[in-house]
């Protein structure tokens, strides 16, 4: 049978270079591997420095998928994610080799891997839910979310305003939402999953990811927003509240200066860095590994 890796944790700890030398380990040892996407905002065609997606050209030769198939415009929908992350997990393994799914986005992840069952969508009652956001901002919809159910609300952030909107939709068509986090008791969806998560110790991961958001910027990340904007990015209802990318919207718009913008991003960095590590932290039989770890010795591991 073939296995489903997953490499999980925090921006910035290494899950990246990780899975390269993951899917090259499993091919020296016999086992062909291919990599997919679970970072939301790599899903995004054009979103390349503001996410830190790795060029093909540094792909080492190895099948990536999930990446780039989305435009700025479009919405990134996690149920239809895990029907379509599911298919190609499918593919690969119908052709014998191991799959890796590799990315950040806890929820993106566990649609994945554990059995969550989205409830039905209802385009017409969310329309009216939006028309409600932009005329009252996230905050009355979250105190109605809060009265109907609190523990969703308490685990959600509270300026979120899609993640709001879909739950008071759910709640809406007597449905029960997922709680924006894990069922009591989750069910791999694959029998052979191997979850590794990398760490980095935040004394020295905070110092990294500030200089990697003040990278981006020298990398170009404003003339990327400008030519996504172009591209109609801020007709999008996902992409352009992606961290950095709001905050090079805002410069080009005139509302924040650069320094203002590296500094908000640098911040909210660190705060989503916490809340991956917290996140991830709860799966049963994840593998914690540090900087540096020999990827064959992981290629090894028996489930």
């Amino acid at each position: 049978m073939s296995s489903l890796w997953a490499i999980v944790g925090a921006t910035g700890t290494g899950k990246t270079a990780l899975s390269l030398d993951l899917a090259e380990a499993l091919a020296a040892s016999g086992t062909p591997a291919e990599i997919v996407n679970a970072d939301a905002m790599q899903l995004y065609r054009g979103m390349d420095i503001g996410t830190a997606k790795l060029p093909e050209s540094e792909r080492r030769g190895i099948p990536h998928h999930l990446f780039d198939v989305l435009e700025v415009t479009e919405d990134a929908a996690v149920a239809r994610y895990q029907s379509e992350t599911r298919a190609v997990i499918t593919q690969i393994f119908a052709h014998g080799a191991d799959a890796i799914l590799v990315g950040g986005s806890g929820l993106y992840v566990s649609s994945v891997l554990y059995d969550f069952r989205f409830p039905p969508r209802d385009d017409a009652l969310r329309a009216e839910l939006e028309e409600e956001l932009a005329a009252q901002g996230p905050a009355v919809l979250y105190a109605r979310l809060r009265a109907q159910d609190p523990v969703t609300a308490a685990k959600m952030d509270p300026r979120n305003g899609r993640r709001i909107v879909r739950a008071l939709e759910v709640l809406a068509q007597g449905e029960a939402t997922h709680g924006a986090a894990l069922p009591d008791e989750p069910v791999p969806w694959h029998p052979d999953t191997r979850i590794i998560g990398t760490h980095v110790e935040r004394a020295a991961l905070v110092p990294r990811l500030d200089e990697r958001v003040a990278q981006m910027w020298r990398d170009g990340l404003l003339d990327e927003v400008a030519r996504l904007r172009e591209a109609g990015l801020e007709r999008g209802t996902t992409a352009p509240r992606a961290i950095g990318y709001a905050q090079a919207l805002a410069q080009l718009k005139g509302e924040k200066t650069e320094a203002d913008a590296i500094a908000e991003t640098q911040a909210l960095t660190r705060r989503y860095a916490r809340r991956q590590v917290s996140w991830f932290k709860r799966y049963a039989g994840l593998r914690w590994v540090g900087p540096g770890v020999d990827a064959a010795a992981l290629a090894d591991w028996t489930a």
